[in-house]
Formats: structure tokens, C-alpha cells, sequence
């Protein structure tokens, strides 16, 4: 193959990321659609790139049938032509037939450069597509470019993903340059290739972090349970142990919370709470609502609600600053709470209680008001 043709091929595969000979069946597909546009014809044609000189050349393809037997010349050819071509040839088979203009070599060129370049465009999107598809829900690293109305753009080398504002943590701020790590949300189809939306309000986003930080939740030993975020805020995680005399909430921690602090300084310093989980429900309620002590837990099944007594001087820790703590301590059990203090109410006077729902929105104050 000729050093600059090779050179021409090795610098595309290079820059588009594309297979050497995907990229010359592109190459030989463009030169059929030039042929057909520059001299009709209605031939099942093939193109060959030669890869010793890297000249181009079309054949047509006809079915070989009996002498006299030809209905359509266009398609077919009579046994006697096609041995003369292929000696080989028999009825039934097809030969080929070189139609290759004089001056293709130019023609072709020009003509097949925009069929070309399109077939590239469209064969890239689709090994974006693949590459990333498979990742969805897996933390991606980029480079933030720009800002626009519908969000932050993050070069991620290839192709860039979106940041919308509804993705974003409100008190996070990046400078142009800066890397970013997010969650891949959502790979879809977009007019012009493809849209990668990512998140850092994601719970997930949490999640795939401890994975990666803590060797003990990547291999399995520990599981996490269940996960509610209020991002730029607290998260709470629950996890539980799946290795006989190991503590699930000290292996996150890391000694002198190393491991747990890797985490909060990735997400800006929101605070993470890491609870046991436990298959009871009653101590899984009271272990959520930590730091706070509880003193006593009763469902109703029902409703499916708890009703939580804690001590009065607790009150003010279980609820939490706008009832996060009892909020967020809904969302990880799935059971709405009802927090009340053990003190009872003086003749006339309220003692100050919350409710919590596991569907409270996040950053919203969970229905939390006085109680009787």
C-alpha cells in the first residue's frame, strides 16, 4: 500500500477510534454510491480498494446462466461471456466483472468524500454509543468545558456528557478545567449522535464512590443496603455484613475514618451516616434515626408506620435541622415515622413531635410540625 494512502488510513483509525478495515469497507461503500450518482446503472455492484497501491476499482455482479437463457443483460450473463472472464464460471454461480471507469480514480475521489465522512460521523456515534452504553450507572471522569442554559458540559475525551441543573449539587462550584467525577445516568439518542446526561445528585452516585473506596464493598463482604441523600447535605447509608465477625460500619469508616472522609471530600463535604442494617424493623427504625437515642419503636403494620419514642433531650437530634434526620431516616426504611418525646404533655401544653414520610422530597421538610 502506497506510504500516504497507509498514512491517510493509519491517521483516521487513530482519530476516530475506528478499525482499519471498517474504515476501508466504509472507504469502498462511499465508491459504490459515487459510481451509481456519477453513471447510473442498476448492476449489483461491488468496490475494491487496492491495498498494495490503493487504487479503486468496481465490479459488477452477474449471475452466470445457460447460453440463450439470458432475460435480463443487466444481471446476468451468458455462460460462453463469463468463462472467457472466469474460467471457472458455471451456471448458477456469479462472476464479477471489472467496469471501472478510466478516470474513477479522480472522480471517485471527489464524489465519494461526503459519502465518506458521513459513513465516518455515523460509525463513530455508534462506537460511542456501544462504549458507553454498557457503562450506565458507572462513574465517568472528565473535564469541564463550559457552562450552558441546560446545563454543564464535561468532556469526557471522546464525546461530552451533560450535566443538568436537576443533577447538580446546588452548593458545588467548578472552574473551566476542572475534572469531574459523575454518574452515567442515561445514554440516548439525540438528532446529532448521541446524549450522555450525568449526575453528582444521584444517590447512586454515593454508591459507586464506596465501591470504589472501600475494598470490603467492591469484593462483596459488604453489602450496601439501602441509600437516601439530600445532596450538598447528609446521606445516610445502611450496609450490613456478609463475613461472619466482620463490622460492616468500621470497615466503611476506615481507621480514623479515612475511608469515609475520601468520600465526603469527593462530594464537597456532605456529610455520610453510616448505620448497621438489620432485618428487624424496629431496630433498623431506631439504628436510622442515629445519632439520636431511641427509646422505644412500635409499628403499625397497617399504615406501615413507627411510632418512635425518644427522650425529650433527644427530640430536637432525632427530628434533625428541618426534620432531615427523620426524613432521611424514612427514606432508608421505607416506613413512615412518627417521633414523639417519652416526657408526657403537660395539661394544655403540646410536646414537639415530627412525621416523616419515605416520599418526602428531598430538601423538603418531611411534613414535620407539633404534635399532641
Amino acid at each position: 500500500m502506497r506510504n500516504d494512502f497507509s498514512a491517510a488510513i493509519a491517521q483516521i483509525t487513530a482519530e476516530k477510534g475506528l478499525p482499519r478495515d471498517e474504515i476501508l469497507n466504509m472507504i469502498e461503500g462511499a465508491m459504490v454510491s459515487a459510481y451509481k450518482r456519477d453513471f447510473g446503472g442498476e448492476e449489483e455492484l461491488v468496490a475494491e480498494l487496492s491495498p498494495q497501491t490503493g487504487k479503486p476499482r468496481v465490479f459488477a455482479i452477474k449471475l452466470v446462466v445457460a447460453e440463450g437463457a439470458v432475460v435480463d443483460p443487466v444481471l446476468e450473463i451468458a455462460l460462453p461471456e463469463a468463462l472467457a472472464i472466469d474460467p471457472e464460471a458455471s451456471v448458477g454461480t456469479s462472476v464479477r466483472i471489472d467496469i471501472t471507469p478510466p478516470s474513477f480514480g479522480r472522480i471517485g475521489a471527489q464524489a465519494a468524500k461526503q459519502a465518506m465522512l458521513q459513513r465516518l460521523r455515523e460509525a463513530e456515534r455508534d462506537h460511542v454509543y456501544h462504549d458507553y452504553i454498557d457503562r450506565e450507572g458507572d462513574i465517568v471522569s472528565g473535564v469541564f468545558r463550559r457552562s450552558e442554559p441546560r446545563g454543564m458540559i464535561v468532556d469526557l475525551g471522546r464525546v461530552e456528557a451533560l450535566l443538568p441543573p436537576g443533577e447538580q449539587v446546588t452548593s458545588e462550584r467548578f472552574r473551566i478545567g476542572d475534572r469531574i467525577r459523575s454518574l452515567l445516568l442515561e445514554v440516548n439518542r439525540a438528532p446529532r449522535g448521541y446524549l450522555l446526561i450525568a449526575s453528582r445528585a444521584h444517590k447512586d452516585f454515593v454508591r459507586r464512590l464506596l465501591e470504589l473506596e472501600i475494598p470490603e464493598i467492591y469484593n462483596g463482604s459488604v453489602e450496601i443496603r439501602s441509600i437516601a441523600r439530600e445532596p450538598g447535605s447528609r446521606t445516610k447509608v445502611a450496609v450490613q455484613s456478609r463475613q461472619v465477625g466482620l463490622d460492616p460500619v468500621g470497615a466503611c469508616v476506615g481507621q480514623r475514618g479515612i475511608r469515609i472522609q475520601t468520600v465526603v471530600n469527593e462530594i464537597g463535604g456532605e456529610k455520610i451516616d453510616v448505620v448497621q442494617w438489620h432485618n428487624e424493623t424496629t431496630t433498623m427504625v431506631a439504628s436510622a434515626l442515629g445519632p439520636a437515642r431511641v427509646h422505644s419503636v412500635e409499628l403499625s403494620e397497617e399504615d406501615k408506620t413507627a411510632y418512635v419514642t425518644v427522650p425529650h433531650a433527644q427530640l430536637s437530634l432525632a427530628i434533625g435541622k428541618e426534620g432531615q434526620n427523620a426524613r432521611l431516616a424514612a427514606r432508608l426504611t421505607g416506613w413512615r415515622i412518627d417521633i414523639r418525646s417519652d416526657q408526657p404533655a403537660a395539661d394544655g401544653e403540646a410536646v414537639a413531635g415530627a412525621i416523616a414520610s419515605p416520599s418526602d422530597e428531598t430538601g423538603v421538610p418531611g411534613n414535620v410540625g407539633e404534635g399532641v
